[in-house]
């Protein structure tokens, strides 16, 4: 049987890696996103010129929200290769999959639409401003096309023969 493909050797070298690799960029993900949620400014200038004029931004509550998505997608990763998560079956590894295909999606449509901002064949909104269009295409689309495709690597080194 191939590593990582039978259902009963889910902790091979493949799976346990990319699992846990997913679950670190997770968790690493939330960081700035609790920070952020307790009144932490540093780094805000990445997301957009002025903060403040993004309501979902200036709501802690919606961004200690995304901080706890962050946490639980971790804890998907973690479930694909944890004797706990085969309770669940085969949703971890379908949402992983899904986790995987939107991240991926998600980072690769952010990057082209920074990349045309950058490159002036779109117009740079006032509010997100030309550096932080900068801090988007250079670190957090690229972020979330890592996290798209470690959970698709994730999944794939997770799979279980029917």
């Amino acid at each position: 049987m191939t590593p990582g493909v039978g259902s009963s050797d889910l902790r091979t070298g493949r799976a346990v890696w990319s699992a846990y690799t997913a679950c670190a960029w997770a968790f690493v993900f939330a960081v700035p996103s609790f920070y952020w949620a307790v009144g932490g400014t540093v780094g805000m200038q990445t997301i957009a010129r002025d903060p403040d004029a993004i309501p979902l931004i200036d709501d802690p509550f919606v961004v200690f929200a995304t901080g706890v998505l962050k946490v639980l997608g971790g804890l998907l990763a973690l479930a694909l290769v944890q004797p706990w998560g085969r309770r669940f079956r085969r949703w971890p590894r379908r949402l992983a999959w899904a986790a995987g295909g939107f991240l991926t999606l998600y980072g690769a449509a952010l990057l082209v639409q920074h990349g045309l901002m950058l490159t002036g064949a779109v117009a740079t909104p006032d509010v997100l401003g030309a550096t932080a269009a900068r801090w988007h295409f250079w670190l957090w689309d690229p972020w979330w096309l890592v996290g798209g495709i470690l959970f698709g690597l994730a999944a794939w080194c997770c799979r279980r023969e029917s």
